[in-house]
């Protein structure tokens, strides 16, 4: 996508606010949604990254950018950013629940740390922020939920695809409940997006064919045109739509095998890497 500066809005559309919005896919949602002319809040824990982002943000787009600093782990914060969603003398039109990292640690370990900051940031943190925003958007008759989840909700691969699978699930239980309220809410499903995300993660991603890395500012606006259109689950890139649509209806014991040995390989990576 081009990096020439956008010409400034005589009006604004809407103000979004992006959790996780300084990094990776959030950081491109705070980029492709500047671009459309949205005002911002981004929400991160990082506060000089929160500054430099912003910084860049308003002097690319002219747009309006809001810092919030808050640990989506910790509930106290959660409920400032839930304030902040609610507060109709400032309201949200969009709010894009982002905020997320990769898990490695077996289901099966003693220690349960890792798997617990995965339920309060992935899904205790996206069911609060998503009801707050349905509420607030529902009693105005109108506003967008975008939830980013992923593909690997449809595998088994351990705390990661179950947490992912929930935000599907979940997006589509909030799609139901706001049906005919004017609110829209996506459950952006990407595969393999070149972002920072994996570096973060330490995911070793030398395996993985060059065919099924998609671009991470076309993943967004694939979310963005989903969201308009008012659909409820979107996988970006005709290569993931096509290679899930047999994912989603194969035998599970066939997606359990084929989980098994991405799994593998993954720990094969990490191994000789080591």
């Amino acid at each position: 996508m081009s990096d020439t500066p956008c010409v400034a809005y005589s009006f604004r559309m809407a103000t979004a606010l992006i959790t996780g919005g300084t990094s990776g896919l959030g950081a491109e949602f705070a980029r492709t949604l500047a671009r459309r002319g949205y005002d911002l809040v981004l929400v991160a824990r990082n506060l000089e990254r929160l500054d430099s982002t912003a910084g860049e943000l308003r002097t690319r787009f002219g747009v309006d950018v809001e810092t919030f600093p808050a640990d989506l782990s910790d509930r106290a914060d959660v409920s400032r950013v839930v304030d902040r969603i609610t507060d109709d003398t400032r309201p949200i039109e969009l709010l894009v629940n982002n905020a997320g990292f990769g898990v490695h640690t077996p289901l099966t370990s003693e220690d349960t740390s890792s798997h617990d900051l995965a339920i309060e940031v992935m899904m205790r943190t996206v069911l609060v922020l998503g009801g707050a925003a349905g509420r607030a958007m529902r009693a105005r008759g109108h506003g967008a939920i975008i939830n980013t989840s992923s593909v690997a909700g449809f595998m088994a691969m351990g705390s990661y695809s179950a947490a992912k699978a929930w935000v599907t699930s979940y997006s589509e239980g909030l799609a139901v409940e706001l049906h005919g309220t004017g609110v829209r809410v996506t459950a952006l499903c990407p595969g393999w997006v070149r972002t920072e995300f994996h570096d973060r993660a330490g995911i070793t991603t030398s395996s993985i064919p060059d065919a099924l890395w998609i671009d991470a500012g076309l993943t967004i606006e694939a979310g963005l045109h989903a969201s308009d259109r008012g659909r409820v689950i979107v996988i970006p890139s005709a290569r993931f739509k096509f290679l899930f649509f047999f994912v989603r209806y194969l035998p599970r014991s066939v997606i359990r095998a084929i989980s098994g040995k991405i799994s593998a390989s993954r720990r094969d990576s990490v191994e000789s890497n080591a």
